[in-house]
């Protein structure tokens, strides 16, 4: 939908749809971060007995949803435009309900490994919405619903944990797993039910009119570049979250209330994020988002380089909610260059292909951070993740030096970018 057609009671409607796609996303969001802090006791229970095992499993565990995900988020995303975005969201939270419900009732790591991978296949709402609140909302408008729904998301990334760690002390971890696909049924129905799309007369050729979606992108290079970075970035903001319940266990010594622990930790993550996000996007769009993204990078290298040190439980988790703050400026300011970059006809396509680049990046990284985990300690994992967002801001720099022209100008019906 192009700004040219928000007549008074398609705002109304895209309100309303902002209003749905934050509820469905903060709910189902909880339902994925759940498994956090208890993944590595469910592998724990599920027959992994040394560390090694547990932070390898963890890992490959994690990565397997994502990596159906990456494979079928392009299917979906051209699903979504032949027939509609809704169905997509119905889709996905249906879809995710039984997932999830069905991974507390597995009796081996092969199984749970093989329900992940089924739950990544079934998912995909918060991108999903993601994508229908960047086409629907009016372009002055929607850095600000962007900015409402990364809060939801964010929320739900607070939640989950806690939730998660709080599930598995007081019904277990099977019990968690069921408790969350009963929840995510709830976006279910409040997605059915409530959000309604405003949909533009369907063309008798889709597929050639998706083929021109990509053509009509003027700017390919940078974009492609900026694909690119989302896969580092997200591999570098996901690998060490699978091993943390068990760098935990190593810092204390002892099981007891790990996973309570690991719950407010990551929670202190997302704390973070939810803090500084707003003002780092405020910032951005006077400044620059690649600026902006710079120096949060340069802050995160900093703060991961420091977790492999840290000593203690407090001082750890200090460092995981500055952590937090740093990536407040970073996924954000990467979709936002992209969504100006682009013309309103391809937003949906080159947003579901930034989708497809994340999720490479959220397969690798628990894979790889488990494996080092079990070689070399959990201790290495975040100096290896320091690394990769020190090439991601080697990256940065290389983008902004090398596209600063084709950053500067702005896509069709858009206005001048900042750079």
């Amino acid at each position: 939908m192009t700004s040219s057609t928000t007549l008074p009671e398609t705002s109304q409607i895209w309100r309303r749809n902002l209003l749905v796609c934050a509820l469905g996303s903060f709910t189902t969001i909880v339902g994925m971060t759940l498994i956090l802090p208890i993944l590595p006791l469910y592998v724990r229970d599920l027959g992994a007995s040394d560390a090694a095992a547990v932070t390898l499993w963890s890992g490959i565990a994690y990565a397997a949803t994502f990596f159906t995900a990456a494979l079928t988020a392009p299917l979906w995303g051209h699903l979504g435009d032949r027939f509609g975005r809704k169905p997509m969201l119905i889709r996905a939270s249906l879809g995710m309900a039984i997932g999830m419900s069905l991974i507390g009732l597995a009796q081996d790591i092969t199984q749970l490994v093989l329900l992940r991978l089924l739950a990544g296949l079934l998912s995909g709402y918060a991108s999903g919405s993601t994508i229908l609140v960047a086409a629907q909302t009016p372009k002055e408008r929607s850095a600000w619903a962007l900015g409402v729904l990364a809060s939801a998301i964010m929320a739900g990334n607070i939640a989950g944990p806690l939730l998660g760690g709080t599930l598995a002390q007081v019904i277990g971890v099977q019990g968690a797993f069921l408790a969350t696909g009963g929840l995510i049924f709830i976006a279910f129905l409040g997605t059915t039910i409530f959000l309604k799309e405003n949909r533009k007369p369907r063309t008798k050729t889709p597929a050639l009119k998706r083929a021109s979606s990509w053509n009509e992108v003027h700017h390919k290079l940078p974009v492609l570049a900026l694909l690119s970075l989302s896969t580092l970035l997200m591999f570098a903001t996901i690998s060490v979250e699978p091993i943390i319940t068990e760098h935990i266990r190593s810092l204390t010594g002892t099981t007891d209330n790990v996973a309570i622990y690991a719950a407010v930790v990551f929670a202190l993550t997302a704390l973070g994020t939810i803090l500084s996000g707003p003002s780092l996007g405020k910032l951005a769009d006077r400044i620059g988002h690649m600026q902006i993204l710079a120096v949060s990078l340069i802050a995160a290298t900093v703060l991961l380089a420091a977790q492999s040190f840290a000593a203690d439980l407090v001082t750890f988790a200090i460092l995981r909610f500055l952590t937090g703050i740093a990536l407040g400026g970073i996924t954000p300011t990467v979709v936002a260059t992209i969504r100006r970059l682009v013309p309103d006809t391809s937003v949906g396509l080159v947003l579901g292909y930034n989708v497809s680049a994340q999720y490479i990046g959220q397969v690798t990284g628990p894979i790889l951070a488990g494996w080092l985990g079990g070689v070399a300690g959990t201790g290495t994992v975040f100096l290896g993740t320091a690394i990769v967002t020190a090439l991601s801001l080697v990256t940065t720099i290389a983008i902004r030096r090398n596209f600063r022209q084709q950053l500067a100008e702005p896509a069709p019906s858009q206005g001048k970018l900042s750079t």
